[in-house]
Formats: C-alpha cells, structure tokens, sequence
C-alpha cells in the first residue's frame, strides 16, 4: 500500500540551512523531507576525498538535526539504499521513492545548480507530478532584485554592485548615507607582503576530530572511492552549526585583525595566513551570511579588527558572493560554455598530484591537496594564473576547480573560474584578464627564493614558467587586448621584447608543453 505525502521537501547536499524557508511552511504529520547522497554528484567530476567526505558528513548531522526536532526524513545513504541498487542519480533515487508515495507536490528551495534544476524539471514532467521552487533566503539578494539591477547594463562592474548593496543594506553606512571611514573600500591598504623577514607566528586550522557519524562517512568514501585525490588520515573539518560558529569565533579572535593587510601575501608552508576557510560553512548554509558579516561589524566595533580588514571581508561576502551568485543566474547555463580566447588545452597532471619542480606551485597544490583549500591569491594568482597562461579550457578548469575545494558550488565557482579567473567570459565580471610574470609571486612571497627558476627570465632553462607563458599569452593576444586601457602598460613590455626573443620565448613554452602535456593555448 503507498504512503500518502503531501508534499516532500527535496533538501540537496548544499541546502544544510538551520533557517530554511522549507521549515516556514512544511508540517511535519503530512509532509516528509528528502535527502540523498547521489553517486552521480561524487563522480561527474573526480571529486576530492576531503570534498566527499565534507558534504556527506554536513549531510548525516543534518539530517540528525532534523529527527531531532520531530521530522521525519526519507534518507539515502550512499552504500546502504541508493546507488547500487536504486541509482546513481536524483531522478533515478526518487522515481524510487515515488512508485511507493502517493506524492501531491515536490517542494525544494530553488538549487545553485543549473544541472540538478533542469534534471529535477525534467523529472517533474514525465512523473506528471507538482514541482514548486521556494526562493532562496539564505542571500541578501533575491535574484530578481539582481535582474532589476544587471538589465540593460553594457558592463558589471563589482564596485558598482558593492555599492548598491552597501547602500540597501546600510551596512558599513553612517546614518548620513555615507560610507564608514570615508571610502568604500581599502584596497591601498590591504596589499602588503610579509618581507624578508617572513610572518609572525601565524595560526593554524581549527581542528575538529571526527565523531562515529564522519567516521562511517571516511571508512566509506576510502573503500568506494579510493582512488580519488586527497586522503582522510586526519579528517578534522567543521560539519555542524556549532562546528561552523566555533570556527567563526577563530576566525574573529585569531586572523580577522590581519586578513586585510596581509589579503593578498603568500609564504611557503602557510595553508591559512589570514584567511577565513568559512567559505564551505557559508556555501552548504550552515552558516548564514548575515551573522559572519553581523559578528565582523561587531568585531570592528568594539576595536577588535580594524576598518581595513573589516571592510575587505564584508566586500567578499555582500559584495563578491552575492554579485558571482547573480551573474551565474543571470547569465544561465550559456556562461558554462563560454570561452573568449578560444583556450583548449587539458591541464598539467601536477594539478592532481601536486607533482612539480615550480615552488608556488607546488606549495599551493600540497594546501589543494591536503585541505580542499586555498586562500583566494593562492586560487587566483598561482593555479588560476597558471590555468589562463597554459590555455587550459575554462570548462575544464572549472570542473576541476569543482572536484579538488571543499568549497566549490556550481554559482558560486563557475563565475570565479570561467569568468573572473580564466576570462573565459570576455570580461564580464572582470575588465582585465588576471595575468602577471613571475615577478608578480616573487613580491607577494618567498617562493622564487626557494625555486630552481628565476621570475626576471622568460626563456632558457632557468626561465620561470610563469614569465615564459605570459609574454607568449600576451603575443598570442596582443590585438584582441590593444583596446583594453587595463593592459595598455603590460602591452608596452610585451613590445619590448624583440622578434628573437619573441622566439626563444616560444621555443621555451614548447618545451614546457612538452614536459607537462597540453597543446597550445588557441588558434583566436
């Protein structure tokens, strides 16, 4: 005999949300909640063990959380009742679970997935069965807001939408409308290297050891994934809303003081520097937005962190997140294919293994691969740089950037990747590629001092492959950039160079083509 529901409240892996506008309507004696851990979504990109790990184990607390508070909740648990046996993806899982429901109506909050929505839509269809989206009040932003905001615009620029926010929201305001402290940003501030003398002694990662539930998580993505990237040794992330408010109160009393001066250093061996790692706890929503930028205002207020700081973290997550949330919805599925400078190359191997002679390089893959983590310089201007200068496609990219961090959801890494990363939209959340020789990681660290290559030569054996790839990227794009007054002063150098050198240049890519696979970056 079927069991009646009226309604089943579909929560995806991402959706760990303590304030779900689920719970504003669900009544737990006619309504049934929904999880599974789907085998599709480990697979579809060779996700990192610590990835899995991660969201499975948010996934069983939460799912814990919520028994607790008297729901029922129909639970997939991958090895035990999906996969294998049911299947291998959320259609497939939930036919299952329908052909013994009589189901009046699907309810989910709207995913940050176009893949998981139109498979979920396609479903709904052909079951003939009732699918209704709940708006996502987890963002400061609804997405119509954004759409008001983007319409007829010829450009995106964040400081124009960081503004807008700060003025909506009144954060960071004066009762005056003005912006606090006289700027509406800090950027001059917030640039410093460590110098020769390297660091204070900085902190470490919070560790949080592992209950039964995480350990039932390790002991099955070890023998069902085994040859994933990462290992689980010392499984110690945050996976609860304690955990994740914990971790928040770190992060106020130990690093915010530092994040904004030190934003954008490097140094060999530092995995944290001052950075938060709260981005994974934000993007499953176990922690809200508003509360992280509420306890940091907090913080500035009582004289805990300075101004500088403060602001620099509040722009990421009012600003930032929310802007490359509402470009991917804005943009729509389109944006995954988009690649401006017509890249195709495969990426290094050493972007799996970490297995590479470069020392920021490698320094950045064992944080990759180690944590599921790296702070945003290390993504952006070591492997992000990397990636735009070796002419990886941004698709790829993208995917990998979706395997091997903790923190990658699809809305939130495909605007960081294809966009801003790899240019791969033309400049649409970017104005300039982000591109720079070696010279550039040789100021901000101490990398180049430990390196067998040296950042001031672009070819030769000893030339750093950061200044090879770029004088080659800047002539193979030279016309399609000699508009961009962004590049007008890197162009200049590139002119420098004369048409042997241009050739050395060249010849020396091929020979790091050569070393580390991939053809050459396009024919645009």
């Amino acid at each position: 005999m079927s069991e009646k529901v009226r309604r089943l409240y579909l929560v995806f892996g991402d959706q760990l949300d303590h304030q779900s506008p689920l719970f504003d309507e669900i009544d737990p004696d006619r309504d049934r909640l929904w999880m599974a851990e789907i085998a599709e979504e480990a697979t579809h990109v060779w996700c990192h063990k610590l990835r899995l790990a991660f969201f499975f184990s948010a996934m069983r607390h939460f799912r814990e959380y919520l028994t607790s508070g008297g729901y029922t909740v129909q639970y997939h648990e991958l090895g035990k009742t999906s996969a294998d046996d049911i299947g291998t993806n959320f259609s497939e899982v939930l036919r299952h679970d329908l052909a013994r429901m009589e189901v009046e109506e699907l309810v989910a909050v709207e995913p940050g997935d176009h893949r998981v929505r139109e498979a979920l839509e396609i479903f709904a269809k052909e079951k003939k069965v009732k699918l209704r989206w709940l708006d996502d009040t987890h963002f400061y932003l609804p997405l119509d807001a954004f759409k008001d905001w983007a319409a007829d615009r010829k450009s995106f620029l964040l400081e124009h939408f960081y503004r807008m926010m700060r003025k909506r929201s009144g954060i960071l305001m004066t009762p005056k409308g003005k912006p606090e402290g006289g700027g509406w940003n800090f950027d001059k501030d917030n640039r410093r290297a460590f110098g020769k003398k390297g660091p204070p002694s900085l902190p470490v990662f919070g560790d949080y050891p592992a209950d039964a539930l995480t350990r039932e998580v390790v002991a099955l993505i070890n023998s069902r994934f085994p040859e994933h990237p990462g290992q689980l040794d010392a499984f110690s992330l945050p996976v609860t809303r304690e955990a994740g408010l914990e971790e928040l109160d770190r992060f106020i009393e130990e690093r915010l003081h530092g994040f904004g001066e030190y934003e954008d250093a490097l140094w060999s061996g530092e995995k944290l520097i001052y950075h938060s790692r709260l981005s994974a706890l934000l993007n499953v929503k176990l922690l809200n937005p508003r509360e992280v930028v509420d306890r940091v205002i907090k913080a500035y207020k009582e004289g805990r962190a300075p101004l500088n700081s403060v602001e620099g973290y509040v722009r990421q997550i009012l600003g930032w997140r929310e802007f490359v949330r509402g470009i991917y919805h804005f943009f729509g599925p389109d944006y995954l294919s988009k690649n401006a400078l017509g890249a195709k190359a495969d990426l290094p191997t050493f972007f799996w293994d970490g297995k590479t002679d470069m020392a920021c390089v490698k320094d950045t893959m064992e944080n990759v691969l180690e944590n599921g983590y790296a702070h945003h310089i290390q993504r952006l201007m070591v492997l992000g740089q990397f990636s735009l200068l070796w002419g990886a496609d941004p698709f790829k990219f993208h995917e990998w950037h979706m395997a091997m961090y903790l923190d990658a959801i699809d809305w939130a890494s495909a605007p960081n990747t294809i966009g801003m990363s790899q240019f791969g939209d033309g400049g649409i959340v970017a104005t300039k590629p982000y591109c720079a020789s070696g010279n550039y990681i040789k100021k901000m660290s101490n990398h180049c001092s430990e390196c067998r290559y040296r950042p001031e030569l672009a070819s030769g054996e000893q030339a750093c492959p950061f200044t090879t790839l770029y004088y080659s990227f800047l002539d193979r794009h030279r016309e399609r950039f000699a508009d961009n007054p962004r590049m007008t002063f890197q162009l200049k150098n590139l002119e420098r160079k004369s048409t042997e050198e241009l050739a050395q240049i060249r010849a020396r890519e091929t020979e790091l083509r050569a070393k580390w696979g991939g053809q050459e970056e396009s024919d645009a």
